[in-house]
């Protein structure tokens, strides 16, 4: 019975057919090949996992793997990786990296392909695999792709195939996308020659067996029968075969050396490469294992399969011998033992079978016994890989302390070392309890650590016994021997390591980062905490402290506000975080009061972490009303702005939370009252803070009608109102609500804001920096005609220019104009400096000049010249230029002889292109800086900009 998730998948496939003859579709196919393709390509998707893609997508992957299909040779695969995007292909896979491969349908290729991309550390994202029967000529070209077992052809005609898509994290570099290719080129051709060669390796084994049963070599007969029972036991499914070589050991200058014969190779084996003698060369452990006069080798290759899964090869050997009874060859099979074999009775397995009665007789204990059936029990749950590898005598005493330990709640380690020295395998016995990921993880590093490890494999048991059971395989370096240990000393700590608050951290931090990631940080953590920041906070809250920790920059802060479960309104935490250098409160605490909130408490934590310190300052917040929507990025972004003095810290700051206004818009605010303090406007800017807060409503109504004004993206809306009307409207609302203001004052002071972006011509506000973020300073362009409350004579035009390093003003008697600019040491009224100057200034050059201009700026944070009169100058030259680009992003520029209005800015005004300055006191030398600037903007003027620059005009001689 379909659900509605199926029709809605086979919907999503009709609108994807469809897109054949869309503009921008993939690619022109056949439309009835089209729909056919999509539903044999997507039969067995999920629909869960379809509704998730866009119908360009699912048109789009289908299509280009029909086009790699297109031409296939007999016998070979096609493979592409590439990462598709809209841009250059048309459909895209969420962004990540496309695998595509076409190749005859056979068993292993899912499982040997993921296996190998993980390996890789190539994390999969998505597979989809379709089986399809297609119909191909002689050439490779694709013909049909069929529906059913034969679509009505002859069989003949029909291959099916394996069509496997995979997505994996994104990968960009050409070089890694190309090693992708090749080893997944191998690893399939791997599969190729195991699948063609599995029913001559099988027929090997049983080729072995007639032998030893015909010609039997001069060993004990039980021996001999063993072996062939357990050759045949593996050619009865329950062994993978996945290579078969036969070898002749000779010596050679007094080393043996198994010689490969050629052409004897099969599955992976199949190759004749590295046949040389020198190849063939035993070490001294694998040269005397080579002589003993023994049937059968059982163990683990040096190497992991490449098909199948990602194990260490099974390794049987049966060596040859000759009429004198010594070794002279062996055939060796590689693969992996079957599911079955780990789980069928030790009963059913010849060599497993007499294994497990000589290890009971030797103990004493018939297999009737309680004890006997014990061990047997124990010897059933047992590594299967150890049974096949380890002697009996090896066996017994470990079997025994087993069968001693079973009801004890302690720890136990027993090791045994490869007959070849080339691993060590390792068995830990825990308390079930404490067996966590956590805890093996540590037993992991331990033994790491103990052993000179390289890679440490696992496997674990928990059953309903008391006891875990990890088996781990600690393999060295090759090349390298591991370490000697003290047996006794090494299990008391690995007991030690199954313990704490730790654990938890440990377990939530894998969770978090992911294995490889959060096994690096959890080591860099996990005992870095106090025990105070132990106590209040749990291992989950950890975890995500430790990914604010990694985000911070040198010299940058980390924060986070939350609220606590049981926090009452208006109550709420906010942590800061630090690395290489502590805060100091001081710093802290004035920028929180300026936001409006009480700091109630304050919890400080320091982390010793090895690559250095680190601290976490918890906050306890509270504000007398409740917290608004989104309040958690506003109030971070608001802090982070006033920490890194992208914004000033004062009353305005609290406006964020009072009115839930990000902290930029209420810049806009600040610089306008920072205009009205230069406008010797009768009120404190903390009585201008106070009025905004008790009006917030109002507040946040001029912050729109900002917008409305001047955002370029605010034209005409999707309903039709143009900006002028939406303007018309918000000032209505204004004027309405300041009706209801009870103070004459508040009423002024807002009235002047209506007035003041009223009068507002031009911003740039809405422009980006080259970096792509939003400028650090607004410049405010005004008809100072239309403000009565601004001293007398007002200017045509001034634009007022605020950063939280500087404040600048720059007034304009007339279109054209030019005059100074001064680098003015009075904080509260160098506009009122200007205006003099700039009254002067008619009064002398009425003859030369009809009006005057007149600018001038002053620094906020200027160091002390008496400490460092370097930094003092390069401070008052980096306000001058950012001044002078404030000025320049909101003049017209000349092009060509006509106008060109600068980008992101809407116009109140006229075309306004004459902007011409000269230096001042203060400003002398800075004119080439400015005719830099200017050349920087293309501006019209060129090096004609500012006067009394190295290559500029005489703007007096030529009457300017």
């Amino acid at each position: 019975m379909r659900s509605q998730m199926d029709d809605a998948k086979q919907e999503l496939l009709s609108e994807a057919a469809q897109l054949r003859t869309s503009p921008g579709g993939v690619t022109a196919v056949d439309p009835d090949l089209t729909t056919h393709l999509l539903h044999v390509y997507y039969r067995h998707v999920p629909a869960e996992d379809m509704l998730e893609r866009s119908v360009s997508d699912v048109y789009g992957a289908a299509m280009s793997h029909y086009l790699l299909a297109a031409r296939r040779a007999q016998g070979t695969a096609g493979i592409r990786v590439f990462t598709p995007s809209v841009e250059n292909d048309e459909w895209s896979a969420d962004g990540h990296t496309v695998i595509e491969i076409v190749t005859d349908d056979m068993p292993f290729l899912v499982d040997s392909v993921t296996m190998a991309l993980t390996s890789s550390n190539r994390a999969i994202h998505v597979v989809i695999h379709p089986q399809l029967l297609v119909r191909r000529d002689v050439t490779g070209q694709l013909l049909e792709v069929c529906e059913g077992e034969s679509h009505g052809k002859d069989s003949s005609e029909l291959v099916r195939e394996s069509w496997m898509h995979i997505e994996v994290d994104r990968e960009t570099d050409q070089g890694e996308l190309e090693a992708i290719t090749a080893h997944l080129t191998q690893i399939l051709r791997d599969v190729r020659e195991v699948v063609e060669d599995w029913e001559k390796m099988n027929e090997q084994a049983l080729a072995v067996v007639a032998d030893l049963e015909t010609s039997p070599p001069p060993l004990p007969q039980s021996e001999i029968e063993q072996g062939t029972a357990f050759l045949s036991w593996l050619a009865d499914d329950h062994f993978t075969f996945l290579g078969y070589r036969e070898y002749r050991l000779e010596s050679i200058d007094g080393v043996d050396v198994l010689r490969a014969i050629p052409g004897s190779g099969l599955g992976v084996l199949r190759s004749d490469q590295d046949m040389s003698p020198s190849f063939g060369k035993l070490p001294p452990a694998a040269r005397a294992k080579a002589r003993e006069k023994q049937l059968m080798i059982i163990t683990k290759a040096n190497s992991r399969a490449t098909v199948h899964r990602p194990a260490y090869l099974d390794y049987v050997g049966v060596k040859s011998f000759d009429e004198a009874g010594d070794v002279v060859g062996e055939r060796r099979f590689l693969g992996l033992f079957s599911s079955s074999a780990y789980t069928e009775s030790l009963n059913h397995i010849p060599m497993l079978r007499d294994k497990a009665r000589a290890l009971i007789d030797l103990a004493g204990y018939t297999t009737q016994s309680h004890s006997g059936k014990a061990l047997m029990d124990i010897l059933e749950t047992y590594p299967r890989d150890e049974l096949f590898q380890t002697p009996v005598d090896e066996l017994l005493p470990v079997a025994e302390s087993v069968l001693h330990l079973r009801e004890r709640r302690q720890l136990r380690f027993f090791s045994r070392r490869d007959v070849y020295a080339r691993y060590l395998s390792c068995l830990v016995f825990l308390p079930r309890d404490r067996y966590t990921t956590q805890v093996r993880e540590r037993l992991q590093h331990i033994l790491k650590q103990a052993l000179g490890a390289e890679t440490i494999d696992y496997t674990a048991r928990v059953s309903e016994s008391v006891l875990a059971r990890l088996h781990f395989v600690v393999r060295a370096k090759q090349g390298d021997t591991l370490l000697d240990f003290d047996e006794a000393d090494l299990e008391q700590r690995l007991a030690d390591a199954t313990r704490s608050w730790g654990d938890d951290f440990v377990g939530v931090i894998v969770d978090e980062f992911g294995e490889e990631a959060g096994g690096r940080l959890g080591k860099r953590y996990v005992d870095a905490f106090p025990e105070a920041y132990k106590e209040d906070f749990s291992a989950s809250v950890a975890a995500a402290d430790v990914r604010r920790l990694e985000d911070v920059e040198p010299d940058k802060i980390g924060l986070s506000l939350y609220a606590p479960v049981d926090a009452s309104p208006g109550v709420a935490r906010f942590k800061v975080f630090r690395t290489e250098r502590p805060l100091s409160l001081s710093q802290v605490l004035p920028l929180l009061s300026a936001m409006g909130v009480e700091v109630v408490d304050e919890r400080p934590y320091e982390l010793q972490r090895p690559n250095g310190r680190a601290w976490i300052y918890d906050f306890g917040l509270r504000r007398d009303a409740d917290m608004p929507d989104g309040a958690r990025e506003l109030f971070q972004d608001a802090f982070r702005a006033s920490w890194s003095g992208a914004a000033e810290s004062d009353g305005f700051t609290a406006l964020v939370l009072d009115g839930g206004i990000p902290w930029r818009k209420v810049t806009i605010l600040r610089a306008y009252a920072r205009y009205f303090r230069q406008g010797a406007i009768p009120f404190s800017q903390g009585y201008v803070e106070a009025s905004l807060r008790a009006n917030v409503p109002i507040a946040q109504l001029l912050i729109d009608l900002f917008e409305a004004r001047f955002d370029p993206a605010g034209g005409d809306v999707g309903d039709g109102t143009s900006r002028e009307r939406r303007v018309t409207s918000i000032e209505k609302k204004i004027r309405e609500a300041l009706d209801g203001v009870a103070s004459l004052d508040q009423d002024r002071i807002l009235r002047g804001y209506l007035s003041a972006m009223q009068a507002t011509l031009r911003t740039n506000f809405y422009q980006s920096g080259p970096d792509g973020a939003p400028k650090t300073y607004i410049s405010l362009k005004l008809e100072p005609k239309l403000l009565p409350d601004l001293p007398e004579p007002r200017p045509q035009f001034e634009v007022f220019v605020y950063s939280p390093r500087f404040e600048g003003v720059h007034l304009r008697f007339g279109a054209v104009a030019r005059g100074g600019l001064r680098w003015s040491d009075r904080r509260e009224d160098f506009r009122t400096e200007i205006l003099g100057l700039v009254k002067a200034q008619m009064v002398k050059n009425a003859v030369i000049v009809p009006v005057g201009a007149k600018g001038g700026f002053y620094c906020k944070q200027l160091p002390d010249p008496s400490v460092d009169r370097e930094a003092w100058l390069d401070e008052g030259v980096a306000c001058y230029k950012t001044f002078i680009c404030g000025l320049l992003d909101i003049t017209d520029n000349l092009v060509a002889g006509g106008g060109v209005p600068p980008a992101s800015v809407v116009r109140h005004d006229g075309e306004d292109s004459y902007l011409v300055v000269a230096a001042d006191k203060g400003t002398a030398t800075f004119s080439d800086i400015a005719n830099a600037i200017s050349a920087d903007y293309g501006f019209w003027l060129g090096d004609a900009f500012a006067s009394g620059g190295s290559s500029g005009y005489d703007h007096k001689r030529m009457a300017i």
